[in-house]
């Protein structure tokens, strides 16, 4: 009898584990991707010089993660996504050292509603505005990212503390809202965050739009606030910033076009982390103007071009006023060996006017020149799993 019984409760046990494991899944995803960059021009002790370097991310972050969801029923699920970014050239942790510094949120999915979730999230610029741009999840990647990255396209910022609705499609149209709370006592208003966007999407057409504004206090920093000054995790350091931007795209039977501005602002700037953390001022702001192209010659080889033309404004009582105008070209063959594993050539030439010597050409974040001109060329294999 008792081993009966036995038999009846491992049975049952049995089934509820299948049970659950129909209604729920975790995977483990990632990508990595490494390749051999070649920059001229880099200012060094010297005057300038040349690198080849082996470097990790050229055109998407290596990255590993583990995004899960269980159904609840009634069209409702719980869904989580825990994402570490890491060096595939050397192993170390990127993001600050964070082990999720990427992205770490949970919360509720319903299938006719939308979503919301709270965590370390990525805002509606980077949901519904880069897609369609060059730079960040476009086709360029991390090295066509625009000047000093200025409107985020390239992913370098999260948000901390943040609670954020993603609508479901509703004939093509979604919308968003986001918040970031700054977690400081006394002062909910310094380096709090806020970010709405819109996307629509109906035959070979899409749409979108977006809008941040992060509120912080130059002279009062807030590390554990929605944006970390302490890790590097915001594209600039100082006052309030403001970035907006819309795109669009068309997409053709075996090509695309897309048109993209953007507009971003820093009050009382301190810092911008890509190659200028020195750097103070009254304010700051660009103007992005991008134009790029896909043709796919065959289902597995592409070609691909853009162009970027960023103006920009600078006003500091100590480096002075400098109006620099940033041309910046990408071009990139892509050749794909199978669904998840593809090599590339990409390349970036910026020539930069109007600095007043106080901004350089920098393509990237792999060390600004010496002048106003300098390339990029970097070839790598990329593999998704």
């Amino acid at each position: 009898m008792k081993l009966q019984n036995v038999a009846i409760a491992s049975a049952m046990l049995f089934a509820g584990v299948g049970v659950a494991h129909a209604q729920s899944s975790v995977t483990l995803y990632g990508t990595m991707d490494t390749s051999m960059v070649y920059t001229n021009n880099i200012a060094s002790t010297a005057g300038h010089g040349s690198d080849l370097q082996m470097y990790s991310g050229s055109i998407y972050t290596s990255r590993w993660g583990l995004r899960g969801t269980e159904d609840l029923g009634g069209g409702l699920s719980a869904v989580f996504d825990l994402e570490n970014g890491f060096g595939g050239n050397n192993g170390e942790f990127h993001n600050g050292g964070d082990l999720f510094g990427r992205q770490a949120w949970v919360g509720l999915s319903d299938q006719g509603v939308g979503q919301i979730t709270m965590g370390r999230q990525y805002d509606f610029m980077v949901d519904y505005v880069a897609p369609m741009g060059v730079t960040g999840s476009g086709w360029g990647g991390n090295l066509a990212s625009h000047p000093y990255d200025n409107d985020n396209l390239d992913n370098d910022m999260r948000f901390d503390n943040s609670v954020k609705f993603s609508s479901a499609s509703f004939n093509g149209l979604k919308v968003g809202a986001m918040y970031a709370f700054s977690g400081q006592p006394g002062a909910a208003g310094n380096n709090n965050a806020y970010s709405l966007g819109a996307h629509y999407a109906t035959g070979p057409v899409s749409l979108g739009a977006g809008y941040v504004q992060i509120n912080r206090n130059a002279g009062d920093s807030n590390a554990t606030g929605a944006n970390s000054t302490s890790d590097a995790d915001g594209i600039s350091t100082g006052g309030d910033q403001q970035i907006w931007g819309a795109a669009g795209e068309y997409k053709f039977a075996n090509a695309s076009v897309s048109m993209v501005y953007t507009h971003s602002i820093v009050d009382n700037l301190q810092g911008l982390n890509f190659g200028y953390t020195g750097l103070t001022g009254s304010y700051i702001k660009f103007d992005n103007f991008e134009i790029n192209g896909r043709y796919f010659l065959r289902s597995n080889l592409s070609v691909s071009a853009a162009y970027t033309y960023t103006t920009a404004g600078f006003s500091s009582s100590t480096k002075g006023n400098a109006d620099p105008h940033f041309n910046t070209v990408v071009a990139q063959v892509d050749y794909s060996l199978s669904r998840r594993t593809d090599l590339y050539a990409e390349g970036v030439y910026q020539r930069v006017g109007g600095g007043n010597g106080i901004f350089m050409a920098q393509t990237y974040n792999l060390g600004a020149a010496s002048g106003n001109q300098q390339l990029t060329v970097g070839a790598g294999m990329r593999i998704r799993f």
